[in-house]
Formats: C-alpha cells, sequence, structure tokens
C-alpha cells in the first residue's frame, strides 16, 4: 500500500511539473502515460511464467523491489523529445514491475485468507489504500506549495527506495 501511495500522491505533482513547468503539450502528456501502460499487460502476462520458474517469494521480492526504484528517475526530467521518451522509459520499468507484483501479491494474498475472510480483507485493503491515498496526495501537494514539485517528488522516490526494506525476507513472502 505504501508503494501505491507513494506513486499516486505524485501523478498530480506530475502533471504540473510536465504541463506547466516544462511545457510538454497535452497530447504528450498522453502519450507519456498511455503507451507504457502497455507496461503493465506485459508484466501481469510475465507473472505466472516468473513464478513458475522462480517461486513466488523471489518474484515478489524482485519485482516488488524494483517497482520502487523506477520513480526516484522522475526527478531527472528533462524539456523536450528526449523527456518525454526519458519519462514513457520511466514509466514502462515502473508499470511493468508492478504488472508483475501486483498479481502476485493478489493470489498470495487470496491464498492466505481463510474463505470466510476473504470480503473483510479486500474491503479493509480498498479503503485503506484509498484513503491513504487521499491523504499522501494532500500532504504532496502541500510539500510542492513550500518546495517545488520536483523536490515534492524527489522526496516520495526516495522514500520508495526504502520500500524493499519491508518486503518479508523469511521463508514466506
Amino acid at each position: 500500500m505504501l508503494v501505491n501511495t507513494l506513486i499516486m500522491a505524485t501523478a498530480p505533482l506530475l502533471a504540473v511539473r510536465l504541463l506547466a513547468e516544462l511545457d510538454f503539450a497535452p497530447w504528450q502528456y498522453g502519450l507519456a502515460f498511455g503507451v507504457p501502460c502497455l507496461g503493465g499487460l506485459i508484466g501481469s502476462r510475465l507473472a505466472r511464467p516468473l513464478v513458475a520458474r522462480y517461486g513466488q517469494r523471489a518474484v515478489l521480492l524482485t519485482a516488488g523491489t524494483l517497482r520502487a526504484c523506477w520513480p526516484i528517475a522522475l526527478v531527472f526530467i528533462g524539456p523536450g523529445t528526449a523527456g518525454l521518451v526519458f519519462v514513457m522509459v520511466v514509466e514502462f520499468g515502473l508499470i511493468t514491475s508492478i504488472g508483475v507484483f501486483n498479481p502476485v501479491l493478489a493470489a498470495y494474498r487470496l491464498e492466505h485468507t481463510a474463505a470466510d475472510y476473504v470480503a473483510r480483507v479486500l474491503s479493509a485493503w480498498s479503503v485503506t489504500r484509498n484513503a491513504l491515498t487521499a491523504a499522501a496526495t494532500v500532504l504532496w501537494g502541500l510539500l510542492a506549495s513550500v518546495s517545488d514539485t520536483r523536490t515534492a517528488i524527489g522526496v516520495a522516490g526516495l522514500l520508495l527506495l526504502a520500500t524493499p526494506a519491508l518486503l518479508p525476507t523469511g521463508s514466506r513472502p
């Protein structure tokens, strides 16, 4: 949840950074975030063969770590075509990593939840994730207003780099 929250909290800041500060055209912004969504499809298709080959724990740890590494690069977005391509590459890597991680985590969560608690667990997960995202979006907006968008995006990126330490490393993921 923390990874999703930090990524989503910076989404409005990225819009401001790209559209207002770096003068990307709206179609470029759409391209920068639309095309990399193919990574989600690719990642979700890779999840099952990766789990079959390397095991659930290894895939969760690897993809969970990879998804935390990409966002810090968004601090280095530049203007023009090079900046557009840079955003697309970073977002593709991020979304692909998430595309691998999320279905494996969902399967793990369902496998380890008693059948009579599944609805409660999924509801609690959804409500908590949405509440955290809303709160973090407000906080990151405030941070950007007292600093700037690049700094706020960088702080989220640095915090994301710490999140792999929260992944379980024992015999069970």
